[in-house]
């Protein structure tokens, strides 16, 4: 069966089943910027992602019939400008005649090989064969691509089925150029991307393993920021991509219990003190791709000098919550204190 070679799709399909509402697909082509990847023709209703294998699980957002044509590629339409010579020559008449001669360009340079950046090696992946696998589920490693079919065919034994060609490395974008960090090879067509062969054989991976606990986790730290309202503080804890499933976070009234599990066996632990008392039935938090939001509900009007208690001396700081229509201090109307300030700046 042939397979479909829009982008998006890929899958195998029947030349007597194939309609206008077989494939899913995307018409418009791949955006990588600052490390988010989209596609352009639907960045809005699919917002952009971090993860490679995220990127490539965004649903199609057009639908018509599969197709085996290789897609146009969009760098094609921009041609670089011919560069030229105008020369004037006379006619028979002796009217002069000018042109436009065009030069032979320089001989390109000769391109200096491209060295694979030096990586850690991977972690190595297991497939979980106590797991039963559904029929149709593909490959999770890099580059490999193979439909499962059955136990006998990809998972036991040592037949050709189970042989998986794949990237240990993770992809990167750079300057143009797609490639992985595993092997040399270097393209610019996301097309030519997907079909860069695996440098490395394994086996399948259809269910992976979960991480072994005794391999430890190994603790980072993550920023954290915060600003506060009269009756809120939101805290901002710079833990990306961190694994909801896995990590827990505790408001209590004086503290907030963060552990969160990181990709790459990391996990970031600690205990806030927290400068006031807060109502934990009305704090709440949530997970983003790049960071972890926690909105703290006080209990009193006070205003927080610091997120958490220090037995160090400050001073006599007083802090402000913000401004009439805005959040910071510049061009501010009304200044907003808390009783005890306020009665401060009275006396």
């Amino acid at each position: 069966m042939p397979c479909c070679t829009r982008r998006g799709c890929g899958k195998d399909y029947d030349l007597s089943q194939n309609n206008n509402s077989s494939c899913t697909y995307h018409p418009g082509a791949p955006v990588f910027h600052e490390g988010l990847k989209s596609w352009s023709c639907c960045s809005t209703a699919n917002k952009p992602v971090l993860d490679f294998n995220e990127f490539l699980s965004i649903p199609g957002c057009a639908v018509g019939a599969h197709s085996d044509e290789t897609p146009e590629s969009i760098s094609q339409t921009h041609k670089a400008p011919t560069q030229g010579q105008l020369t004037m020559t006379k006619s028979s008449q002796g009217s002069e005649v000018y042109s436009t001669s065009i030069t032979k360009s320089a001989a390109r340079p000769t391109t200096t090989p491209v060295t694979a950046t030096p990586i850690d090696p991977p972690v190595q992946e297991e497939d979980d064969l106590s797991v039963s696998v559904v029929p149709g589920t593909i490959c999770k490693r890099k580059g490999c691509g193979v439909i499962f079919v059955s136990d006998q065919e990809h998972r036991t034994g040592d037949g050709a089925g189970t042989v998986c060609i794949y990237h240990p490395a993770p992809p990167i974008f750079r300057e143009g150029s797609k490639g992985y960090l595993c092997c040399k090879r270097r393209v610019l067509e996301f097309e030519e991307f997907l079909k860069i062969e695996g440098c490395t054989k394994g086996r399948h991976i259809f269910a992976p393993k979960q991480a072994r606990q005794e391999l430890g986790d190994q603790f980072t730290e993550c920023r954290i920021d915060h600003y506060q309202t009269p009756k809120e503080v939101h805290v901002s804890v710079f833990a990306k991509q961190a694994d909801r499933d896995r990590s827990s976070i505790m408001i209590v009234e004086t503290q907030v219990h963060l552990d969160l599990f990181l990709p790459g066996q990391k996990r970031f632990k600690r205990t806030l003190n927290l400068f006031g008392p807060v109502l934990p039935q009305e704090s709440s938090y949530q997970f983003y791709g790049t960071k972890v939001e926690v909105l703290l509900k006080k209990s009193d009007g006070r205003s927080w000098t610091l997120l958490e208690k220090t037995t160090q001396n400050i001073g006599n700081i007083s802090l402000t919550f913000g401004v009439g229509g805005r959040t910071g201090t510049i061009g501010g109307k009304q200044i907003i204190l808390d009783e005890q300030n306020a009665a401060n700046r009275r006396a």
